[in-house]
């Protein structure tokens, strides 16, 4: 299964950003496939923004997983 998890873009130097998964999780991620700025939202997949997203929709997606992580570590 592949997954692609929304993130901000915290800073751009090139092709890379710093993407802020929320959570305090920050990851280099590269941005060659979409024109994002610092600010916006990406979906990223596999180390590569692959869209940009609504800041709103991110945000909604970010809560459903952290509800999908919190729901895992309770049956663990």
């Amino acid at each position: 299964m592949c997954l692609a998890i929304p993130g901000k873009i915290l800073a751009i130097r090139g092709v890379k950003a710093d993407v802020d998964f929320g959570e305090g999780s920050t990851r280099e991620c590269n941005l060659s496939l979409v024109d994002a700025k610092v600010g916006e939202y990406v979906i990223v997949h596999a180390g590569y923004a692959i869209q940009k997203m609504d800041e709103k929709e991110a945000l909604e997606t970010r809560t459903l997983w952290n509800q999908i992580f919190e729901a895992n570590a309770r049956k663990a």
